[in-house]
């Protein structure tokens, strides 16, 4: 048994039947059809019913593994220089509802998720209902010509989230899906929102850190100075200084364990960028 599978536990097989005749009593089917999936997540347990709906059921261990999580990423904020910034959830019921209203803020800032359905209490687990996206391909199991592809479209979508004062919070190689040739997104965590600067800053280091091992540091940089834009972001001058602001967060995202990427080539690229930069505003 993984670690991953012992942190998350493992839901009672009855009480995932109620929540499979929860769904299907909700959406009027006769039948329900479940199929669980194989997925290295440590805060639910995800499955599809009748191929219509994913759906994530979210444990009491689950809601405490969220708990420590939120407290080990925050003292790595502290370890960058800045207030934590992620918000712990009461239970395992506000965790769904929260990941059903991220949800709802990318789709409203037009970025692309799956369609948010709702979220609800079975025995005490918290139930989140999304779309179905079938046939999709994680960011990170593409090849790095396709990828390198697809790069100026997530710093773009990540650039509309922080215009609209929206940040993802836990951006991975895996919580960017591939769908009918378009990015979708994840899996957005609870940040605070008096942090979202230190956020956005947070997100961008994450992008870069799930980049660089696929295409390189050179063509991750050279995307995100290209199609990451500021906006009105009143603490950051331009991309370049964006850049500086995330390289300030390598190191802890980099003490993470599903984020293994090269530090030393990012910050040589990051460098570079802000001395072009530099030497061109003289």
């Amino acid at each position: 048994m993984s670690i991953r599978r012992f942190v998350r536990g493992t839901v009672p097989w009855e009480s995932l039947e109620a929540v499979a005749r929860e769904v299907g009593r909700r959406y009027g089917e006769e039948t329900v059809r479940v199929s669980f999936l194989d997925a290295d997540n440590w805060l639910s347990t995800p499955c599809v019913v009748n191929d219509r709906w994913f759906v994530k059921v979210v444990s009491g261990q689950n809601a405490l593994v969220h708990a420590l999580f939120t407290s080990a990423r925050n003292l790595g904020a502290f370890s960058s220089g800045t207030e934590g910034f992620f918000e712990p959830f009461d239970g395992p019921v506000e965790m769904a509802e929260h990941e059903l209203e991220a949800t709802r803020k990318l789709r409203d800032v037009g970025v692309n998720a799956p369609e948010p359905v709702e979220a609800f209490e079975v025995d005490g687990l918290g139930v989140l209902v999304l779309e179905y996206l079938p046939d999709f391909t994680p960011l990170d199991r593409l090849p790095a010509e396709e990828v390198e592809r697809y790069a100026p479209e997530l710093f773009e979508a990540l650039a509309t989230m922080h215009a609209n004062d929206v940040a993802h919070g836990d951006l991975r190689g895996e919580n960017v899906l591939v769908y009918e040739g378009e990015l979708h997104f994840i899996d957005a965590t609870n940040v605070a929102e008096d942090g979202m600067p230190s956020a956005r800053a947070y997100d961008l280091a994450c992008a870069l850190s799930a980049l660089e091992p696929l295409i390189g540091a050179q063509a991750t940089v050279r995307a995100a100075l290209d199609h990451y834009s500021v906006g009105d972001d009143s603490d950051v001058d331009g991309p370049a200084d964006a850049l500086l602001r995330a390289q300030d967060f390598l190191g802890f995202v980099q003490m993470r364990p599903d984020h293994a990427f090269d530090a030393a080539a990012l910050n040589g690229e990051i460098g570079k960028a802000a001395t072009a930069e530099n030497d061109a505003t003289r």
